[in-house]
């Protein structure tokens, strides 16, 4: 019985060892029958016999193109230069004029007048483009003064015609309006002021009040001003002899009514060779 046994597990073990070393034969002459199974990093194109990657989503898009130039940015704007003009006296602002600051008797021949383009710094900092009409003999002066004004930022609030007030002398004060043409007499008397020829130029007037005496009355010009009478407090937009708007007008041969000995207009600068206070 055991000899039986023995010789079956002999055979079976025979069987075995043939069928190994058939098995290792047969792979020995066929070493790799499926490229695609194989080398599955790679494929062929069926068409072309160009290798590939495998299909993987796109990540970048296609640069094969020209690479375009940056985009450049705007060449930054010119600041605009301000423009300080001088004009014969126009059709349309004589209309704006006639019967208001140029009364209807006045004697000045409108052809001895300028008007002015002039651009100022106001008490906001910003820049605002004022106007003003004066005698042509002084107009390329008065456009320099603005200019040393605008150099150094000096404030004027406001640089309007009078006429924009009716030509109401008080009102255009009261408003702080720097302003100079205004045919009229000196207030209190029947005297033509150098305004009357163009030839005088009030700045900043609430702050830099008219004063003078009436009938032993102090009177103060505009109403509104009676704040900045003293002048040896300290406030802003005081003119005094250490001002630059006082050092420049008198460099370019204006006097200041701030000087005068009979009343005080402290606004009031006029070419000297018309010194009479209005």
């Amino acid at each position: 019985m055991k000899k039986k046994k023995f010789t079956g597990f002999l055979m079976i073990t025979g069987v075995l060892l043939f069928s190994a070393l058939w098995i290792r034969q047969e792979l020995s002459q066929n070493p790799k029958t499926n490229d695609k199974e194989s080398s599955p990093s790679k494929k062929t194109s069926s068409k072309e016999g160009i290798q590939t990657a495998p299909h993987t989503e796109a990540i970048y898009k296609d640069t094969s193109g020209p690479t375009p130039e940056p985009a450049k940015a705007p060449a930054s704007a010119e600041p605009i230069e301000p423009s300080f003009e001088s004009t014969e006296i126009t059709d349309a602002v004589f209309e704006r004029i006639y019967g208001k600051s140029y009364k209807t008797d006045c004697t000045i021949p409108r052809e001895e007048l300028r008007y002015l383009s002039i651009p100022h710094y106001g008490f906001d900092g910003e820049i605002h483009l004022g106007e003003m009409v004066v005698n042509a003999a002084i107009a390329d002066e008065v456009l320099e003064i603005f200019q040393e004004l605008y150099a150094i930022r000096y404030p004027i609030e406001k640089i309007r015609l009078v006429d924009d007030y009716d030509a109401d002398d008080e009102r255009s004060m009261a408003d702080n309006n720097s302003s100079a043409f205004n045919y009229r007499t000196i207030s209190g008397t029947n005297k033509l002021s150098n305004h009357s020829r163009g030839l005088a130029i009030d700045i900043n007037p609430l702050y830099n009040p008219y004063v003078h005496s009436n009938t032993g009355t102090e009177v103060c010009e505009p109403a509104n001003a009676s704040a900045y009478t003293d002048r040896t407090a300290s406030f802003d937009h005081k003119i005094d002899e250490f001002d630059p708007c006082y050092q420049i007008f008198t460099a370019h041969g204006f006097s200041w009514g701030g000087n005068w000995t009979h009343a005080k207009d402290y606004q009031h600068f006029e070419f000297v060779s018309f010194q009479d206070p209005d």
